[in-house]
């Protein structure tokens, strides 16, 4: 029963992010921030992903990797409530603050599933991210009602609950697991992943998929409000991208079980999305089909990425090593995608040029996913 705890954690890994996109405009005009400004916010989180991701087997080897999560989940908590109600420095400091714990459960929870389910990664990778797609779309769709109630700040303060909650319910895994030195899961030695190419290909393919979905979760509902649609109907075309992921992210794991498939896997992830994204710049008028066609995409190219990284490792640590690799180098170049996003459409005046590069980062997606699926081991 505890292990299934792992999927609760997931739930906390991408409400304070997802949340931000439906809000900018509330913010922005608070904070008197401009679109490159706001890309710069959307991409913080990211470039904390990026710095704290190498460094997490290290916490994990003192700490153990239980206690290592719950660390992450109270220090979410703070993040939250630093982030909207201390300022304008708050709002800042308090981002990657949030940035730097969510970076711990994204390079533990791969481990943990790969440890407490190794009979069936793919299927349990698949049931993990469907907890954080359907997190993610929920955070997303109730930010501008939550909003309403009061103000931007309660809207984003409010998933600190959901961390703290979660965090009481993870405290008897702490107790139940090894000392952090009788953890073999966190060895001292092991294989230099960096010297790995399949590692460079699923670092790649991972890094190429957040790009976009990123992108798209920070600025999809501002382009949308640009083009006309209301700020709450532009948050539910938010919340249809991400839910369309669980679909996406439940379907996907037939064609990742075998190894001659999972080039085919991460191939099928990827295409929707380049579709959609064309289709935004081609038939804009027809946005709500290509949000859900692009978040189906999305939630299936998290879980082939995630599971090429699970089946990666030979072994826990080299799972955690990968993971870290993986999401560092991924999420440096995921952080550069909302912060270009927005720094195009301020210096052009539309969103066209931001729409054709997040098409190229998609099609190169594509080909990093026909790679990466190749190289796998098994």
């Amino acid at each position: 029963m505890l292990t299934a705890t792992v999927f609760l954690v997931a739930l906390c890994l991408r409400p304070a992010i997802t949340a931000v996109g439906p809000l900018l405009p509330q913010i922005s005009a608070d904070q008197q921030l401009g679109e490159a400004a706001q890309g710069l916010l959307g991409a913080l989180p990211l470039l904390a992903f990026a710095l704290v991701s190498p460094q997490v087997h290290r916490l994990a080897r003192r700490l153990g990797t239980e206690r290592a999560v719950l660390a992450a989940l109270l220090v979410l908590a703070a993040g939250g409530v630093v982030r909207a109600y201390t300022g304008s420095f708050g709002l800042w400091a308090g981002t990657v603050v949030i940035g730097c714990a969510i970076a711990v459960g994204n390079v533990l929870v791969p481990a943990i599933v790969k440890r407490d389910y190794a009979a069936n990664v793919s299927r349990a990778t698949g049931i993990y991210t469907a907890f954080i797609t359907l997190a993610a779309a929920t955070a997303s769709a109730l930010a501008v009602p939550i909003a309403g109630l009061a103000d931007w700040r309660l809207a984003l303060s409010v998933w600190s609950v959901l961390a703290l909650v979660v965090a009481v319910i993870w405290l008897p895994r702490t107790r139940a697991s090894a000392a952090p030195a009788e953890t073999p899961a966190i060895s001292a030695e092991t294989v230099n992943v960096w010297r790995q190419p399949s590692a460079w290909l699923i670092t790649a393919f991972m890094g190429l998929q957040s790009t976009t979905f990123y992108v798209l979760v920070t600025w999809l509902p501002t382009i949308e409000i640009a083009g006309g649609l209301s700020a709450r109907t532009a948050g539910l075309h938010l919340f249809l991208y991400q839910g369309m992921g669980i679909i996406g992210g439940l379907a996907i794991p037939f064609l990742l079980r075998e190894p001659g498939k999972r080039s085919a896997g991460a191939v099928v992830a990827s295409l929707p999305v380049l579709v959609a994204i064309l289709g935004l710049l081609v038939v804009p008028d027809l946005a709500v089909a290509w949000a859900a066609m692009a978040g189906l995409g999305q939630g299936a190219a998290l879980v082939a990425a995630l599971t090429l990284i699970s089946l990666g490792g030979r072994d826990h640590a080299e799972t955690t090593r990968l993971s870290g690799m993986a999401q560092s180098l991924g999420y440096l170049l995921a952080a550069s995608g909302p912060f270009l996003a927005g720094l195009l459409a301020e210096q052009t005046g539309g969103w066209t040029a931001s729409l054709i590069l997040v098409a190229g980062f998609a099609a190169l997606q594509t080909a990093a996913g026909a790679a990466a699926g190749r190289e796998s081991r098994r």
